[in-house]
């Protein structure tokens, strides 16, 4: 039988029916004292994970996502149901949240100042967040950066790092005491874990930041550290391509977009170590004056 259960996750709120002990037992893994049963609390969103009905659920089992009763995507096997309701957690952000320019990126603080990192997938950008995090950055958002309109400040939105294939035996091999989900196999990014982010991360999700940087991550494995300075059309450009709401927003996602690139430093880097990647944002972004 179903139970409801909450999940707050500043500056949105999250109910979630399901039955599923997987989902159940990921999201208290992950989300620790910020998961609980629902009681009086209203959510900003409703969500429900639940197992196909009929015969299919006895022969070919599959779990099946429904935010706010309608159901947006094709059912996905049954043991990447932990995994179906984070990306449906972000889909339903994504789609629905107006009150903050929203960039598909990873962002990470040292003190109030903040880094974005756009990238796609197979830029090693979630690893490098997981190693940030564990060393001495704040996380405020491994997939999405809520950026407050015509301004630099950029509002947390904590949630797991989602690491792809070899990166998960990195993570578990650079910390070992972190709390993983299960593995979910061969989902159309590969196989996929999620990683809770230091509890710091958690005690500080409501202190925003300002943004000082955007950095585009490239990992090669055979190329030492190279910097490049993005010239600030093409880092703009590179930042409307990654904004999930600018449609929607327009002239207020175009003027704090400008706003942004006009005011930080913008970079594009490749490398095969993370620890001089972390040396290089410090120096040379963050105690930048």
């Amino acid at each position: 039988m179903s139970d409801n259960y909450f999940i707050d996750l500043h500056p949105f709120s999250f109910s979630v029916n399901t039955a599923l002990p997987q989902v159940i037992q990921n999201l208290s893994t992950i989300y620790g004292s910020r998961f609980r049963k629902l009681s009086t609390e209203v959510a900003d969103y409703e969500l429900s994970v639940q197992k196909s009905s009929g015969i299919r659920s006895f022969i070919k089992p599959q779990a099946r996502f429904f935010c706010d009763q309608q159901e947006p995507f094709k059912p996905l096997s049954f043991q990447k149901a932990y995994a179906f309701l984070e990306w449906g957690m972000n889909w339903t952000v994504a789609g629905n949240e107006v009150q903050h320019v929203i960039i598909h990126s990873a962002v990470l603080a040292k003190g109030n100042k903040a880094i974005l990192f756009p990238a796609p997938p197979g830029s090693g950008k979630s690893t490098l967040t997981a190693y940030l995090a564990h060393n001495g950055w704040r996380l405020l958002s491994d997939e999405m950066a809520l950026i407050i309109p015509n301004t630099q400040t950029v509002v947390p939105f904590v949630r797991p790092i989602c690491l792809k294939n070899q990166s998960i035996d990195i993570a578990k091999t650079l910390f070992p005491d972190g709390k993983f989900s299960d593995i979910a196999k061969d989902t159309h990014k590969g196989d996929v874990i999620h990683l809770s982010p230091p509890e710091s991360s958690w005690e500080n999700q409501t202190n925003t930041a300002e943004l000082v940087g955007v950095v585009f991550p490239n990992y090669r494995a055979n190329q030492d550290l190279q910097i490049y300075q993005l010239d600030k059309t093409q880092a703009f450009m590179q930042l409307v391509d990654n904004a999930f709401n600018y449609s929607v927003l327009r002239e207020t996602a175009f003027s704090t977009l400008t706003n942004v690139i006009e005011n930080v430093q913008t970079f594009e880097i490749f490398h095969n170590d993370l620890a001089q990647v972390a040396a290089f944002l410090e120096q040379e972004i963050i105690d930048f004056e």
